[in-house]
Parts: C-alpha cells; structure tokens; sequence
C-alpha cells in the first residue's frame, strides 16, 4: 500500500462511525504496523510469559553449591538455573549495559525433537514452527540487546533451517549496520546427505554500536607457539648459531601448526625474528645517503627510491641491534621483524570436528556420555578473546552443556584475564545440576581422564549457583516486603559483593534488620563475618575505599545506621538499598551523611527495570478478603535468611 493510501485509510477509521475507541486504536494500531519491508510472522503466546504477567522473577542462591577460590582475585561466574527468559528478567536489573559479550546456541528448530515450546516438541510437519521459533527467539533478544553494553557484541549459532530467518530479525532488532559479519564452522560432513552435503553451521555476530567497536586484531596462535618455542630455546644456553638450527628444525617438525608464520625463521637474544623487512623506500624521493657495512667498511647497493627513514632512524634501529647485516656490502641490510608483531583477525571461516568435542566433553565426566555435539571451548576461546577485554562480561543464556564458562575460564587461564561469565539454562533432565555445572565444577577442581591422566584444574575461579523464584506481581505491602527480602542475592550480583558481615558499627545486622556486604573476602571463603575478626577497628579497616553494601529492609534501622555512619570515615560511599513503598530512599533522613551513601528505593528500581521488559500484566480486581495466603505472611515471618536448596 502507498504511503499516501495508507494516509487516506487512516483519516477514514478516525472519522468512522459506529465503532468505539478501543477498536478505533486497534484498527488504527494494525495499519500502523504494518511492514513494507522485513520479517512477518504470526506471535505466539508462550506459558513462561503468561506467567510473568503475574509473577516476578527473583534469583535464590543455592549456597551449597558456591565453589570458592582460595585467590581472593577469582573471577565470580554465575549460573542460572531456570527458564531463560526469566533469568534475562532479573539480568535486567542487575547488568542492563553491562554484558560485553552474548554467546548463545540455541535450539536450530530442525523438526527433530530439538526444539521445545511450550512443554512440546516442534517437528517439521507443525504449520507454525517458524512462527513458535521466531516468537521464542524474537523474546529473549529483546532483553539481550538492553544487557549488552556500548562496546557490546553478540554471537549467535545457527544452521541453515533458521539461519535465513534469524539473520533478518537480528537486523531489525539490532540495525543492519550493525551486522559485524558471519562466521563459517566447518563440523563433521554429514554421512547421509540427500542432495547436498552439509558440512558447516553458521555464527552470526552483531554489535550494539558499530562506532564504539575496538580493532579486533590478536596476536595469533601461531605466532604464540612460536615465541614460546624461541624461548625454550634461549633458554637453553645455547649458542645462537645452534639455536638457529634448533628453530628451523622445530619449524619443521611443527609447519602444520604454523600456518603464515613460518618466515619468522631467525632468533636472537632478543627472540624469533624475520628479516623480510625492507630497508628500502617503496616511494619515490627516499632517503640518499649511504650505509655503510660495519664489516667492510664500504656502501651497500642503494635502491633506486633510496632508504626508507632518515640517517638517524636508520642508526637507531643499528645500535638497538634490529638490522641483519649480509654477509659483505654486496647485500642489502633488511630490518628484523620480531614474531611479538604477527597479528591476526577473526576469519571467517572455522574449522572444529565437532565429533572430537564429544569425546572431550565424555572425558571430563570419566568417559560417560552426557551431552552430543557440545561446541568446543577452543573455538569459543578464540572468539571471545578476539571480542572480549580481560575484565570483560560475557553471557550464555541457552548454556547447555557449560562450553562458554569453560571457554572463559580457559581463556583467563591463558592470558591472565579476570572475564566474568554468566550462565543461563533451565534444569530439564537434569542438565543444569548434573552437566552444566558438573562440568565445570570438574574443570575447576580438576579431574581425572579414563585412562588414568590427571587434569589439573583452573583453580582461580569462583561459580555460584542461582535458581529462579518468583513473588506476585500485584503491588500489595506483602508482595512489596516480600520482593524486597528476596532480591538480596540479586543486589549481591549487581554489585559483585558476596562477603557478608554480622556487624556494621558495633550493631548486629539481622537482630536489627539489615545486611552488610563488603569486596574484602578473608579466607576466599562467603560466610557470615563478625566485625572483630575483621578488624578491632572498624574506621581504619573501612576507610580505604572497599566496596562497601547495606540492604536496609525495616526502615526503623535507619536512624541508628545514620549515628553509626556519622561517627564513620568513609572513603568512599557505602551502597544502601533500603526498602521504600514509593521512590524515596529516605534521602531526608540520611541528608546528615548525604556524602557517605549512595541510596536507591526498593523495590521501586527492581519494578522500573521489569517494567521495560515484562509483557504487560493481566488486570485484575483486587479483593482484599482474597489475598492468597502466602502473601498474608508477616514481615518477621519473610524475614529468614537460611539457605535452601540441593545438595552439591
């Protein structure tokens, strides 16, 4: 339809009698929504959402499952057990424009039983599958795009029975200039193909601003195995004329592992080098003075454009010993080209036998088989290093097996990075407790092979386990107390706090009605902390700038909180959550340490942030003689912090 047709129409249902203003705007709503270019399918509803028209989502944490590094600079990663969407619901509040990284594999609706909506599986004959799978997909990567930061990018796996679909949608969610590019993993050739032989599936990659993105290039593998051999080496004492012969013959023995680097073939004290650097200017007008060869004392053949820096430069480089003379002046000097600057970007095209991911993954568990076809953690490593900075946050939220926290893990392994992971995966045959964070509890212990081989675990990573709860949506007092008490372990994700303390200035914390948290973590271990095995002295222990977290949830607490932050150095503020009916956090009665505190209502900034992602919830008439009796619990009754949740 013209543009100047769907004017007149809309002019004509304005000014149509007989119809009333909520078909009016409905009409009127239609027209407008119409597309002229893009993707159309027909939404379908989805239980989980209809369930979050009543209830909001919270997040428990299952104590007994918290792995805990003894290194007090361990990365906390989080896992997530329950439905993804309501697991993005709770991200909303706590990392909206904080995640730098989105992986996510999800279900490639491939008709066989591989992809569930609604508790039943979609096979290839159900008129709607593409409808379910986009209305599925489409909800989930809403939330995502608000998670992810200004730098942001996210990776998206899929094959060809969605690839088509997904890439159009994730134009219109995240804009077509936004589309960073398509990666190719080439897997294992299916060994039964009707026409065509499949031998790869896709890897989308979008960014939430393409103007804030970074160059991607990374020092590449190869040139890493190489520097390490080079040291090796040196390291052996051995004169350089040998060592050179020992780099070649390793360069030999290794080719298949070197690809595009195997010119970097001399070594000296300094390391591997190539001597392919030209000397020479490539321009017209270069340099014209003479080089003289330090051994014989004569000029060496000046090229016809001349030298390619001033006399000056060139000395430079001589005396820092990064020119390779030839043997007498016949030759020309060449610069060393040191292996350190071989960089390398992301390509397009991925090479992983997908069949040798199994094994590894059936290896971690001493050769049970628990999950087909996991993503290697290689490859994962290699995208997220490309993607990532070493304090980045990256994201799975259809886990799965645990590949990208193993990634993650590895990847800091590696290069000393300190990366965040979050996982999000619901407990559907056990997967979430008896694979997802089984395995990579194994890989962060440690585990033994079938045959025999220990596998020394990446020890310097903390995982905490989450499980979705829920409290009513109606804004009653009840459910008010109630959400405020249960988001704690969610404002200990927010601010990455977790070390807890029985004391804040000389009172007791729960006796009175709150919590604290402080970034200090004695021991590596999370455990309730009296303050005098802390520190006799609470100001000079406090007054260095740790980070610091009260949750206030009886507002009667917040006079004798005032008189003890008064009498308190504080170097920096001390985040105070603290429960409110509206929006004021109390800012009149803190005003006396207003410099002390940064303060935020609750629950009123859990229900803003739902709000921007919750669908819209059911209208009801409230009868007050019919409040549920879950909701009619009193206060003390709520306030109970012991912890719940299965066995490790």
């Amino acid at each position: 339809m013209k543009a100047t047709d769907r004017n007149k129409l809309i002019d004509r249902i304005k000014t149509l009698e007989g119809l009333t203003d909520d078909e009016r705007a409905a009409l009127l709503g239609l027209l407008n929504e119409t597309k002229t270019y893009g993707l159309v399918w027909e939404d379908k509803p989805e239980e989980v959402e209809e369930r979050l028209r009543m209830e909001l989502p919270v997040l428990k944490e299952v104590r007994s499952r918290a792995i805990i590094s003894d290194n007090a600079d361990s990365p906390n990663h989080i896992l997530i057990e329950g439905d993804n969407l309501e697991a993005l619901t709770t991200l909303a509040y706590t990392h909206e424009g904080k995640i730098d990284v989105i992986y996510i594999d999800p279900p490639y609706n491939t008709g066989k039983k591989d992809f569930v909506y609604n508790d039943t599986f979609i096979d290839s004959e159900d008129s709607f599958r593409h409808s379910k799978w986009l209305s599925f997909i489409s909800r989930r990567l809403k939330i995502a795009k608000k998670l992810l930061s200004d730098k942001g990018v996210i990776f998206l796996s899929i094959d060809d029975n969605e690839q088509a679909s997904l890439k159009l949608l994730c134009d219109e969610l995240f804009g077509e200039s936004n589309f960073l590019g398509q990666l190719i993993l080439k897997t294992a050739t299916d060994n039964n193909p009707s026409q065509i032989n499949t031998e790869h599936e896709y890897m989308l990659c979008y960014c939430k601003r393409r103007e804030t993105q970074n160059n991607w290039q990374r020092q590449s593998q190869a040139a890493k195995r190489l520097i390490a051999a080079g040291k090796e080496i040196l390291s052996s004492g051995v004169a350089i004329d040998t060592a050179q012969k020992e780099l070649r013959k390793w360069i030999r023995a290794n080719k298949e592992l070197l690809p595009q680097v195997t010119h970097y073939n001399n070594i000296d004290k300094k390391g591997v080098y190539s001597s392919s650097g030209n000397s020479s200017n490539p321009h017209p007008g270069g340099y014209t003075y003479d080089i003289i060869h330090p051994i014989t004392g004569l000029p060496c053949p000046k090229p016809a454009n001349g030298w390619r820096w001033p006399q000056t430069t060139f000395l430079a480089y001589d005396n820092a010993g990064e020119i390779e003379w030839g043997k007498d002046h016949s030759t020309q000097p060449h610069v060393k080209k040191r292996i350190e600057t071989s960089m390398e970007y992301l390509r397009t095209l991925i090479y992983e036998d997908n069949r040798g991911t199994t094994k590894t993954l059936a290896e971690i568990f001493g050769g049970e088989k628990r999950f087909d076809n996991p993503k290697p953690h290689t490859v994962l490593s290699r995208v997220i290093d490309f993607a990532s900075d070493k304090d980045s946050i990256i994201l799975d939220f259809f886990a799965g097996s645990g590949t990208t926290l193993h990634a993650v893990m590895q990847l800091n392994a590696d290069d000393g990075g300190k990366r965040q992971c979050i996982l999000c995966t619901n407990n559907e045959n056990g997967i979430c407790e008896n694979v997802t964070y089984e395995r990579n509890k194994r890989v962060i212990q440690g585990y033994t092979k079938p045959n025999g081989e220990e596998v020394e675990g990446l020890h310097a990573n903390n995982l905490r386990y989450y499980r979705t709860d829920f409290v009513g949506r109606r804004r009653t007092p009840q459910n008010m107390r109630r959400l405020m008490l249960l988001a704690s372990d969610m404002l200990c994700i927010k601010e990455s706090l977790y070390t807890e303390h029985d004391e804040f200035g000389g009172m007791e914390t729960l006796k009175n009605g709150f919590r604290y948290f402080t970034s200090c973590n004695p021991g590596g271990t999370r455990r309730n902390i009296k303050q005098a095995q802390v520190s006799s002295s609470f100001a000079r222990d406090f007054s260095d700038g740790k980070k610091q977290m009260l949750i206030v949830y009886n507002e009667e607490a917040i006079y004798d909180i005032v008189d003890a932050l008064e009498a308190m150095e504080v170097a920096s503020p001390i985040i105070v959550y603290v429960f409110s009916p509206g929006n004021d956090a109390w800012n009149s009665e803190f005003e006396s340490v207003c410099d002390k505190v940064r303060l935020t209502a609750l629950p009123a900034a859990i229900y803003n942030a739902y709000k921007r992602v919750l669908p819209k919830p059911k209208t009801t008439l409230l009868n007050l003689e019919e409040v549920p009796k879950e909701e009619k619990k009193e206060t003390e009754d709520l306030f109970d912090f012991d912890e719940e949740g299965g066995e490790a």
